[in-house]
């Protein structure tokens, strides 16, 4: 900390070239922050997916449906606690850019297995007396501006209910918020005893099944239980870890980790350049000063930690300022409308930018410093 002040005015020297390496670290880690968050949204809650959940879906594709009846089978296979359904229904509200979940479901049953939505007694209780009864996530409702009370049209795509209306009409009667951060709260959900009584087609059928195990280390051993229960039938199954299951979501557009950490790892390698670049040129320029402050008594330890520390001052103020920026970027939401289930950076990616500027300074610094700290005092100030 005593050198702070040498180490400052050293970067004010060449104030242009140090102000554009800077902007360039900066950009860099903003990138890397915003990108994080849109990561985690395509990821759409596999974070806080349940250990102990499994996902049964019939085993050609997740669009061929299961009977209804394949519940109290499931419940009665070893290892297996619970099992909850869900239907897919994929309809419109107002026009087809507002995309969001909306699944038919067992209110009783889809509150005890994911109990990270809360839901007040007075809202659940609503829910389980109102046949047309709807709730829907908090960031769904506050895009939307929907209220308790509201009554939501929403227009089938594949769902029509019998005579060939498309129109479907839900009461909301709550709004639920999440347990955790990542939990999704863009969903939309209503009874399936009304959808199945209502629909046109498919009476009987749902899309998968959620399975809670009783033991998340043997979740493998319940998964072939389950898939061995139900092989050779019309309906064959592939149960799944829950993380799995949504993952494969997010990958039908590509593997959206791999497209995001290459485009920041492209971005670091070009400014890793620029800030050696930097640091080398400060380093060559100022050959005589660095001879002088040895001949004052600098050890050639200090000489190196001079140099380093002037690349981790550098690094660090570009990389903090491009952190909290994208941090403010993403806390202004969603730049999708809606699309983005959950969108915000990680702790443990903060953590890792931190991390990198650590990392980015000391390979942009190391060659540079080492350079000085070899300086000999009598070669230098020939020069």
């Amino acid at each position: 900390m005593k050198y702070l002040y040498l180490v400052w005015s050293n970067l004010k020297r060449k104030k242009i070239r140090t102000l554009l390496t800077l902007l360039s670290i900066m950009i860099a880690f903003m990138l890397f922050g915003y990108l994080a968050a849109i990561k985690q949204g395509f990821s759409q809650g596999i974070d806080v997916a349940g250990a102990d959940r499994l996902i049964v879906r019939h085993k050609v594709s997740i669009i061929q449906l299961l009977p209804e009846s394949y519940e109290s089978r499931l419940e009665q296979i070893d290892g297996v606690v619970d099992a909850a359904y869900q239907t897919w229904f994929g309809g419109i509200y107002q026009k087809p850019s507002n995309f969001f979940a909306q699944m038919p479901v067992n209110p009783q049953e889809y509150l005890e297995m994911y109990p990270e939505f809360l839901l007040s007694d007075e809202e659940r209780q609503a829910w389980i007396k109102t046949r047309s009864g709807a709730i829907a996530g908090r960031g769904i409702a506050e895009r939307f501006g929907w209220k308790v009370g509201d009554r939501i049209p929403i227009n089938a795509t594949v769902w029509t209910r019998k005579g060939g209306e498309r129109t479907w009409e839900f009461d909301l009667v709550g709004i639920y918020d999440g347990a955790e951060k990542g939990t999704d709260l863009t969903q939309f959900l209503f009874r399936y005893d009304f959808f199945d009584e209502s629909r046109q087609f498919g009476q009987g059928q749902v899309g998968w099944y959620t399975v809670r195990i009783a033991d998340p280390d043997r979740a493998a051993d319940t998964a072939a239980l389950i898939d061995a229960e139900f092989a050779n039938s019309p309906y064959e199954t592939k149960a799944e870890p829950e993380g799995a299951f949504l993952q494969g979501f997010a990958n039908q557009v590509g593997d959206i980790g791999f497209i995001m950490m290459s485009i920041v790892a492209a971005v670091f390698f070009t400014i890793l350049l620029v800030a050696g670049n930097t640091m080398a040129y400060a380093v060559r320029e100022r050959t005589n000063e660095l001879a002088v402050l040895k001949a004052i008594g600098f050890t050639d330890a200090a000489v190196l930690g001079l140099v380093l520390g002037e690349s981790l001052v550098l690094t660090a103020i570009g990389g903090s300022i491009g952190l909290s920026l994208a941090w403010l970027m993403v806390s202004a939401g969603d730049p999708t409308g809606g699309s983005l289930p959950v969108f915000f950076i990680p702790v443990k990616d903060l953590v890792l930018g931190a991390v990198l500027i650590v990392l980015m300074a000391l390979v942009a610094g190391i060659l540079p410093a080492v350079q000085a700290q070899r300086l000999r005092i009598a070669d230098a100030l020939r020069r």
